[in-house]
């Protein structure tokens, strides 16, 4: 398994765009991913669930991989918050 924190940078947080992007992202991967907030985790596959995360700018969740493709999942999905989903500042 592979396991990290990444923080939200964008200024919308994760938002509807956002969690969309997350999903299809992580839908092409074999790995199950998934994000937790505090008490909550959320499949990365699935919008509601992420959306569920209320996860605003500065937020730090964790990000877990796990299958054949975790180390390529988890770049993915660590690569997309650190650009901010491709939002401005």
């Amino acid at each position: 398994m592979k396991s990290g924190r990444i923080e939200v940078l964008n200024k919308l947080g994760l938002h509807a765009r956002a969690a969309a992007q997350v999903v299809r992202i992580a839908s092409g991967f074999e790995s199950e991913i998934s994000l937790h907030n505090e008490n909550q985790i959320a499949n990365a596959k699935g919008i509601m669930g992420l959306m569920m995360l209320s996860a605003t700018q500065g937020t730090s969740l964790l990000l877990e991989a796990e299958g054949a493709d975790e180390n390529s999942a988890f770049e993915a999905i660590q690569q997309i918050f650190e650009t901010r989903f491709g939002e401005e500042e």
